[in-house]
């Protein structure tokens, strides 16, 4: 039993003076003391970030306070330009639509324009024929015939007008408007306001309540 004793604390001896013994315990020290050495500054770190009296706390919250309002006047202006820019776009929006239907309504201004000296040629063919010149045979009839044709095509072409927007405006007794028309001269008249319309030398049109040419007329003129 003694014997067992002794060969064990000799094996215990050996295993505490071999030099892999050693290094492992060196290791393992110097491992312990980085790791305490790398915690010891975040603990110092942490505890500088504290404040060590209340004084100091009442600064901090009042740093924070302040930073606050800030962000908040911050987050206050962002959402004013962005409510500012969403009724932009909205606006753009609507004058690009309005822009779009004004170019399809107003697409044939010109092509108008030029069929307008077209049915003042109907119009003055009309009425240069007399009602009572085309009564009669033979040169009567046939004056009556091209009569009736011209007034027929004068208003296929005025359906034609209405169809598309293009309306003859023919203010005679109305009262003078410059947007629509054209005062080429005045007279006095009598029992006529100043100002209104009195005769009608040629009629305008409008297209789509825009004025594409002004009717030319006389106005009554007022007491001097």
């Amino acid at each position: 039993m003694a014997s067992i004793k002794v060969s064990s604390m000799s094996r215990l001896t050996r295993f505490i003076v071999d030099p892999s013994f050693r290094n492992l315990r060196s290791n393992f020290y110097r491992g312990s003391v980085r790791t305490y050495s790398a915690e010891k500054p975040a603990e110092s770190q942490s505890e500088k970030q504290l404040p060590a009296n209340i004084e100091e706390c009442h600064k901090q919250i009042e740093l924070l306070t302040t930073e606050v309002g800030n962000l908040k006047e911050q987050l206050k202006d962002y959402e004013d330009k962005y409510k500012r820019a969403l009724a932009d776009g909205e606006n753009v929006r609507r004058r690009m639509l309005k822009q779009v239907e004004d170019a399809k309504s107003f697409a044939i201004q010109s092509f108008c324009k030029d069929l307008l000296d077209v049915a003042d040629t109907l119009s003055a063919a009309a009425e240069s024929v007399p009602e009572e010149g085309a009564e009669g045979e033979g040169a009567g009839a046939a004056l009556r015939s091209l009569r009736d044709g011209v007034r027929l095509t004068r208003a296929q072409l005025t359906q034609v007008f209405n169809r598309h927007g293009l309306v003859a405006v023919s203010p005679l007794r109305e009262k003078f408007d410059p947007n629509l028309h054209e005062a080429l001269f005045q007279q006095e008249v009598e029992g006529a306001k100043p100002g209104t319309v009195v005769a009608v030398s040629k009629v305008g049109y409008k297209l789509h309540e825009r004025c594409v040419r002004p009717a030319l007329v006389g106005v009554a003129k007022g007491d001097s």
